[in-house]
């Protein structure tokens, strides 16, 4: 609840749609005043952000505890925004950042886990599909592809090739 909010607050639609196209768009509008306060008041210029994922960089650990605090502030209070409490951490960039799906080092990038596990269950669940008739090739083909191209930001040839080269897809035999 904010301050203002009635009982039927709860009630009212929260968020934008995932995937929707619209989303990227509304999230840059919206998170605009976040970025000018950031910039503005804050007077950060290491700072990064992409829909509603952003960064914030300083040499000192408390500094960014602040700044947190008055991110945190400011978006409950301009924008009736929260931030999620476990996803807004501070800690050293030397642990890798992580950004967009991937964990950002100084000279590599590599997958986040949860990317790889969830891409594993799609392929068995095709393959369950395939071989049942459910799916085509040109579907399969295109999944994997999508999760290809986006797995090659990242420093993962060797991870590509190898959850590759262990699917198998066998169409039922009539």
């Amino acid at each position: 609840m904010f301050p203002g909010d009635d009982l039927f607050a709860p009630l009212r639609p929260q968020g934008l749609p995932i995937s929707n196209l619209t989303s990227q768009f509304w999230a840059n509008v919206y998170l605009n005043e976040l970025d000018q306060f950031t910039k503005r008041t804050l007077k950060r210029r290491a700072y990064v952000r992409y829909a509603d994922d952003f960064l914030l960089f300083h040499d000192d650990k408390s500094t960014l505890h602040v700044w947190l605090k008055e991110l945190r502030d400011f978006a409950a209070n301009h924008l009736r925004l929260l931030l999620h409490p476990t996803k807004c951490q501070v800690f050293p960039t030397s642990d890798g950042v992580p950004f967009l799906g991937f964990r950002h080092f100084t000279i590599h990038r590599r997958l986040k886990r949860p990317s790889v596990v969830r891409f594993r269950r799609r392929l068995r669940r095709l393959q369950q599909a395939y071989a049942a008739g459910l799916v085509s090739r040109e579907r399969i083909g295109a999944s994997i592809q999508s999760w290809c191209a986006h797995a090659a930001h990242g420093n993962t040839y060797r991870l590509r090739n190898q959850i590759l080269r262990q699917t198998v897809f066998t169409p039922i035999r009539v």
